[in-house]
């Protein structure tokens, strides 16, 4: 009784150890510098005291990519396959946590045969008989150096990175979404400059031809006032193309075909923009923010799990069978003479050669590589931010200094042209005034458009606020 105790104490205290590295951070990860979490560079477009808010799109205050958002966040096949792809990570912690429980098994049979006589060391022929055959086993492996739970260690882990990877997938997506429904916006806002271009240039080029006509002007100024024309017309199919585009760029987004296209986005006619300054937060929390940081954090996690599963392998493996059951005649299933069991240990041990070693130190490579990536990821994602913030500020200063030379320009066309009903000004100046307020007005719309841009380039550097 004594001994039994003390085996099972002995059993118990070995069920307690677990070989390998418990995971931690290291402490030279590159998201551990302190400039890692030092404040985000800011202007007054930009607010360092508020976090980015977890649907970002609602600062645009429009209720029509409100709604697309929403939708592409339903019906996208990316984000199906995310999806599936994190169902089956949780699947395969389910395996590796059922690897902790008992194995069952019941088998039955039955059969009419004739045994052989001399297997029981008989002269004459044993007669026909009907068999059967019935039992229960069970098979237990102790988790005694914890290679199991090194196993369910490295999938909640994998499960975990899938969950992130599911969550930056919704951060791209809820950006193109967001750029395809500009790209709608802009083409829209740019046919309308290009038609009254057109407008303009067809009214120079009637000017010109009567001055032609009149002997006033040579073949040269015609020739080149049609080329002026040609030349805006031409940007007519390029902006329609954009929208179309546009459009069926949409839809795949939202999972539907091109001719399926969201009807409510033709509407959108003017560039969206923020009511407020764009809400950035500081380092820390766009670090714990960003989805694909978390993703290579689990994935480190898990490869130093690894390292436990490789290192278990080197260790005999435990555990202990029962069965029971009836064997004999058919007739006979379950009397006492048929009727059988057995428990026993079961011990397996490989041991360990050149082989089982290279595959621990193969998984201690994998988990310096992950290390690295980690790093990487955590460096490219502050790179990503400071550029774009960068980006954004630079796009936002050019678009106001652009708009002020479309303001200069409008005044200077609204001036000539009351100098021409003033007859004081003759029709190609006042024409010539306003093709210039026009492709001024068109150099303005452009750099509102990167703004718009840079504003959602800088809002999936962020993270997206997932």
């Amino acid at each position: 009784m004594r001994r039994g105790l003390l085996s099972l104490g002995m059993v118990a205290s070995l069920g307690a150890c677990t070989v390998g590295p418990d995971y931690h951070l290291p402490e030279t990860a590159a998201i551990r510098t302190p400039s890692a979490s030092a404040p985000l560079p800011a202007d007054g477009n930009v607010a360092t005291a508020a976090d980015l808010p977890p649907r970002w799109w609602h600062l645009y205050d429009d209720p029509v990519l409100d709604r697309l958002e929403q939708e592409a966040l339903d019906g996208s096949t990316d984000l199906r396959e995310a999806a599936a792809n994190l169902q089956r990570a949780r699947a395969v912690t389910a395996a590796a946590e059922g690897a902790s429980e008992p194995d069952f098994e019941v088998e039955g049979a039955a059969e009419r045969a004739r045994l052989s006589g001399e297997t029981f060391l008989l002269d004459e022929a044993l007669p026909v008989a009907t068999l059967g055959d019935a039992g229960l086993s069970m098979r237990y492996q102790f988790d005694l150096f914890g290679r199991v739970r090194r196993s369910v260690e490295a999938a909640k882990a994998g499960e975990e990175a899938r969950q992130a990877l599911l969550e930056a997938v919704k951060v791209t997506l809820a950006g193109e979404v967001a750029r395809a429904y500009v790209g709608v916006c802009s083409a829209h806002e740019g046919l309308e400059l290009a038609e009254r271009a057109v407008s303009v240039q067809e009214a120079q080029a009637d000017a010109v031809r009567r001055m032609h006509a009149a002997g006033r002007l040579g073949a040269t100024e015609v020739t080149a006032i049609e080329s002026r024309l040609a030349a805006a017309r031409a940007r007519l199919p390029e902006e329609r193309t954009r929208i179309r585009a546009s459009l069926y760029r949409l839809a795949f987004l939202l999972g539907r075909a091109p001719a399926d296209y969201p009807r409510e986005a033709e509407g959108c006619t003017h560039l969206p923009r923020l009511a407020r300054p764009l809400p950035a937060g500081d380092g820390a929390s766009l670090l714990a923010r960003r989805p694909d940081i978390r993703a290579a954090e689990r994935e480190l996690a898990a490869a130093t799990a690894r390292i436990g599963v490789a290192t278990a392998d080197l260790y005999p493996q435990i555990g202990f069978g029962l069965s029971a059951g009836s064997s004999g005649f058919l007739s006979d299933l379950g009397e006492a003479p048929a009727n059988r069991w057995s428990i026993g240990s079961l011990i397996h041990w490989s041991f360990p050669g050149a082989g089982a070693r290279a595959r621990v130190r193969a998984a201690n490579a994998d988990a310096d590589a992950a290390l690295a990536r980690f790093d990487g990821v955590v460096l490219s994602s502050l790179r990503e931010a400071h550029t774009a913030l960068d980006a954004y500020a630079g796009a936002h200063d050019r678009s106001v200094e652009l708009d002020l030379a479309a303001g200069a320009a409008q005044r200077g066309a609204e001036q000539v042209a009351r100098l021409r009903q003033a007859g004081r000004a003759a029709a190609l100046p006042d024409l010539d005034s306003q093709t210039t307020a026009l492709a001024a007005q068109a150099r303005a719309h452009a750099g509102r458009e990167a703004v718009v841009e840079s504003q959602i380039t800088l809002f999936m550097a962020l993270g997206g606020g997932w």
